[in-house]
């Protein structure tokens, strides 16, 4: 692995101050109280996170050790007894929240539910006796594959109650990957439903559950629950198979909260490598739970009158996060929507902040990049008049989408927290506090206090102003995963030994190439895979990316290095254009040139290919990996388990 180096920067300099306003009544106010924070926290990052720690969460007991770090494990307020299930629910019961909306969920046909913290206490407990009824017992995994509706945060919350780590599988994933993933946690039961709603279809998803389980090829599950969504026909196997309404009716709302070691296990998440297996990440109790409490309060200035919404699935990390135990555990009131942007209904996400008064909401950059291709016609119809805040989360967001956003959806009004992080990280890592940092479009500013972050080489020293260089985290914080389950070793190979330790100190390596500007903002530049040596020249395709997407016909573009004898790599180009824009060789030297005079010549792309559309992970990231494969015209190899749709990529090859 060489060091990543950028011989050529997209220049960004529109620079947008937090309004007056917002400044005013955030918990974080100023950049000098950003600082003063981050300092403290620096000099002392043990005792930052003890006192929030002791602050802003329940304990049964106190914990003996603050941190127990022995590289690359670690752990978090050791000999600590806590539930994150509490935190997240009985904790309210003694306020005035007990009445307040802690959950409000939107069916994709239009169907809604609204549970106030009493309420979703009182289910979650009955869920628990089910659970417990069935035999799932402390420590064991149990497997859930749900669409977006409650039940799925209620069997989340009611796993922790007990003591049983959940596993969450992504509803879209097909009967192989879900199969996989329950092997590999040795799951004992599975949550699940009939179906669930997405673009006007139905997700067979207890079809896709009794594919998983046939023929006894993960005997460790005894039990299957079912919550009747659709209400389209399903087998259900006598003894194994139990619906969720008929057994929650006659469970005991009566549940107290288990006492959890701090580092009892949680959950179990898995994400995809590049080849082999997927890891499972794997987050435990008290670290987690402050983690997430602590970044939905500050990134999110998140307020008792707010109503938030994070558009992620609770399949993903940000849903864990950011949907469930940090807006909870926070005591606001978070939305849940089944549905996605469609043909028949292109404007439902304008519809659901309109009908709900929604203040807070955070969504992924493909998304944003998705409602520019549709226009602004759909935006503009709705009254958006109630947000307040903006986010983005799951890859770095072009300067141009940022800009659309901060105009179209913000108004000119909201801030934008442009939020790093991953599964591995629990929560967001670097990000702006939205009352007390300036944000330029494109950046994600500067690191949560309490992260020591920096951007080093291979030999793990930091690098200059501007220089690339690989991303780490120097100190451990409380979210971090501890290991991959079941593989201490590849935990190690993959995250701790990359950079080498500096000082005996170990490096935290996220996988990300970044670097640093003048005023000491980040700057992701995309995965280091996603480097391209041009002549020697290493350029990161995020830059590049972001140059094509500048351009006015250019929805969205995906960059990928080509083997060339001569050069090394050449740059290749997938590129989506805007509804009105045709592709043709004019447009193919316009873009070329573009690319020049944002970057120069050296990124200048060999090949531009036009397509309707782009591969993607379920979660919305672009598989670059898999366009790499079809620019050097190799097969597509790899695990392709959370592609979306994959007539895009049979497309791209028809088209190759």
């Amino acid at each position: 692995m060489s060091q990543p180096t950028i011989e050529s920067i997209l220049h960004e300099g529109r620079v947008f101050n937090p309004p007056a306003a917002f400044s005013q009544q955030a918990y974080i106010k100023s950049l000098e109280e950003y600082q003063q924070l981050f300092d403290r926290a620096k000099a002392n990052p043990t005792k930052f996170w003890e006192d929030l720690a002791t602050k802003e969460l329940h304990w049964f007991e106190k914990w003996h050790t603050v941190l127990d770090w022995q590289p690359p494990f670690a752990k978090w307020f050791d000999g600590g007894k806590i539930n994150i299930s509490y935190n997240c629910l009985d904790r309210h019961l003694t306020t005035w929240r007990k009445n307040k909306a802690a959950l409000i969920w939107e069916g994709e046909p239009g169907d809604s539910r609204t549970l106030t913290y009493a309420q979703l206490h009182r289910e979650v407990c009955q869920f628990a006796n089910v659970l417990k009824h069935l035999g799932v017992q402390k420590g064991d995994v149990v497997g859930i594959y749900m669409p977006m509706i409650p039940e799925a945060a209620i069997a989340m919350l009611a796993c922790a109650r007990i003591g049983a780590a959940h596993t969450v599988v992504f509803g879209g994933f097909s009967a192989e990957a879900l199969r996989d993933r329950l092997i590999d946690g040795k799951a004992t039961a599975v949550i699940t439903a009939d179906g669930g709603w997405r673009k006007d279809a139905i997700v067979p998803l207890k079809d896709q559950v009794d594919k998983a389980l046939a023929d006894g090829v993960v005997p460790t599950v005894k039990n299957v629950l079912v919550v009747e969504r659709t209400k389209q026909g399903v087998h259900m196997e006598s003894g194994r198979d139990h619906w969720w309404h008929e057994l929650q009716k006659q469970a005991s709302a009566d549940c107290p909260a288990e006492p959890m070691n701090s580092e009892d296990l949680l959950f179990v998440l898995y994400t995809s490598g590049s080849t082999g297996k997927p890891k499972g990440v794997v987050h435990t109790t008290g670290g987690y739970n402050l983690y997430t409490h602590m970044t939905t309060k500050w990134v999110f200035d998140i307020q008792d009158t707010d109503v938030y919404w994070c558009t992620a699935d609770v399949g993903w990390i940000t849903g864990h996060s950011y949907i469930v135990y940090g807006p909870l555990s926070n005591g606001a009131t978070t939305l849940m929507y089944e549905g996605a942007p469609r043909a028949s209904n292109p404007g439902c996400f304008w519809d659901v902040i309109e009908k709900y008064g929604v203040t807070v909401f955070y969504t992924a950059p493909t998304a944003i990049r998705a409602f520019i291709k549709m226009g602004e016609e759909h935006p503009n119809a709705r009254d958006l008049s109630s947000l307040r805040l903006l986010g983005t989360v799951g890859e770095p967001i072009n300067p141009e989408a940022w800009m659309w956003y901060h105009r179209v959806i913000g108004g000119e009004r909201c801030p934008i927290v442009d939020t790093w992080w991953q599964t591995e990280t629990g929560g967001h890592m670097i990000t702006s506090l939205p009352g007390a940092v300036p944000t330029k479009p494109g950046s994600a500013t500067f690191p949560f206090p309490g992260i020591l972050a920096d951007v080093v080489d291979l030999d793990g020293n930091s690098v200059g102003t501007n220089e690339g260089g690989y991303l780490v985290v120097r100190h451990p914080w409380p979210g971090m995963m501890r290991t991959v389950f079941g593989d201490d070793d590849r935990f190690r190979r993959t995250y701790w030994e990359h950079i080498a330790p500096v000082d005996g100190q170990y490096l935290y390596f996220a996988g990300d190439g970044a670097r640093r500007d003048e005023d000491g903002y980040f700057w992701i530049m995309g995965r280091v895979d996603d480097v391209i040596n041009v002549s020697g020249h290493r350029l990161g395709t995020m830059e590049i990316e972001s140059a094509l997407v500048s351009h006015p016909a250019v929805a969205e573009a995906a960059v990928v290095g080509k083997p060339d004898e001569l050069k090394g790599e050449e740059i290749v180009a997938f590129v989506t254009l805007e509804g009105t824009a045709a592709p043709n060789d004019d447009l193919v030297k316009a873009l070329k040139q573009h690319v020049v005079g944002e970057i120069g010549a050296l990124a200048r792309p060999a090949e531009i290919r036009f397509s309707d559309a782009l591969p993607k992970t379920r979660s919305g990231k672009i598989m670059r990996r898999l366009l790499r494969n079809l620019a050097s015209g190799q097969e597509v190899s790899g695990d392709t388990s959370t592609l979306e749709d994959r007539s895009v990529l049979d497309k791209l090859r028809e088209g190759s």
